[in-house]
């Protein structure tokens, strides 16, 4: 693994663990030449995800610019990273077992939106600002009637008889 400090090949693992989910493991690494120390992490991948962008260009699928965006939306919340871990570890089990090959990058965004929504409202609102490129206040006001629905249609499900009463 190269060093990200000084490009060095020869690292070194000092300690191996399993990630709290158990999906990953992550590796603390020390290089000789600099001294510097980092973390990588080790994941399986069942299959070569490959992007299809909005003008027809292919990418590969890249989970740390999934990880990135997903945080972007994020900073500054009061979110757990293992909540977002686990969402970013959904994401791509969903895409990986879908049986495509190549996926289109509306698909992700969809799943960045759903998984969102159930996690923060606030970053629900700032990625749908990006990924729907919003260009005007009313644009923000669809999307907040919007989830202002999807909450009331939640609270006006009946409620179970309570046990006590």
């Amino acid at each position: 693994m190269r060093c990200p400090y000084c490009g060095s090949l020869d690292t070194q693992v000092k300690d191996s663990r399993p990630t709290d989910d158990s999906a990953a493991i992550r590796r603390r690494r020390v290089c000789p030449d600099c001294g510097g120390r980092f973390t990588t992490f080790e994941r399986v991948q069942l299959r070569e995800l490959t992007v299809v962008k909005r003008s027809g260009r292919r990418t590969v699928f890249d989970r740390d610019k999934l990880q990135t965006s997903i945080e972007v939306a994020l900073r500054k919340r009061a979110v757990a990273p293992e909540r977002i871990e686990r969402m970013v570890n959904g994401i791509v089990r969903q895409l990986e077992s879908s049986g495509e090959g190549e996926i289109a990058s509306s698909a992700i965004g969809e799943l960045v939106m759903e998984g969102l929504k159930a996690l923060d409202d606030v970053a629900y609102v700032r990625f749908a600002s990006v990924y729907k490129n919003f260009r005007e206040a009313r644009d923000f006001e669809a999307i907040l009637g919007q989830l202002s629905s999807d909450e009331e249609a939640g609270e006006a499900a009946p409620q179970p008889p309570r046990a006590d009463g």
